[in-house]
């Protein structure tokens, strides 16, 4: 969509026309993150030290593999939102609108409509989406104060249930690898492995596959 005045700038600089992504890179407007108050008045997420979630505003086919030239597409088109990791990608100022410069691989997470909800969310390509475990017991100091038991142990939680895979690791040759894990496994993560998200309310983490360590039988 064109400006209103018709001008396209980058970085305060004017610039001949619209941005056009090449190869896996995509062009995001960074989404301001909000949460509901029991009030219903909306407030900065504060736990965030910038926003990582953000709408597709432009987005390239995707990469063409070095070796074999086969053109490995690029799951996020124009008009999704995606949610990336913290310190990936370029910031830049395009037509007055903060934005990131992605690739395709920075994203964990895309989606259609106007907020993250878990009936419209997918996992991009080798990630999986985990529900973690509910809270860890708790223990109880001399003081009367109440510590987690993962905070005593100075861990983060790296247990719980696939709710969510991806379409897979894509080869050299265009074909996808499936996941390892299925919807319903129990499974072990890589300490510090995991990208939690909280979907309407609920705790999750997203995982690269590899960093999935075993799936975890169920007690009888």
């Amino acid at each position: 969509m064109a400006p209103a005045t018709g001008v396209y700038t980058l970085d305060g600089e004017e610039i001949r026309g619209p941005i056009t992504p090449v190869g896996n890179f995509i062009l995001v407007k960074v989404k301001d993150t909000l949460t509901a108050t029991a009030g219903g008045i909306l407030l900065p997420d504060q736990s965030k030290e910038r926003a990582t979630e953000g709408l597709v505003i432009a987005a390239g086919p995707g990469k063409v593999h070095p070796f074999t030239a086969v053109r490995i597409h690029n799951p996020i088109k124009e008009g999704m939102s995606v949610l990336y990791g913290q310190f990936d990608g370029k910031a830049v100022t395009y037509n007055d609108d903060a934005c990131q410069l992605l690739r395709d691989d920075d994203c964990l997470l895309y989606y259609e409509g106007v907020t993250m909800k878990f009936d419209n969310v997918f996992p991009v390509r080798d990630y999986v989406l985990i529900e973690l475990d509910k809270d860890p017991e708790t223990l109880s100091t001399s003081s009367g104060v109440v510590i987690a038991n993962q905070v005593m142990a100075d861990a983060l939680p790296c247990e719980g249930r696939v709710v969510k895979v991806g379409e897979g690791r894509m080869a050299s040759n265009g074909e996808f690898t499936k996941a390892q894990v299925a919807v319903g496994d129990r499974v072990k993560f890589r300490d510090y492995a995991g990208n939690e998200v909280k979907i309407e309310g609920k705790d999750y983490t997203v995982v690269k596959m590899i960093d999935i360590l075993g799936s975890l039988k169920e007690n009888p």
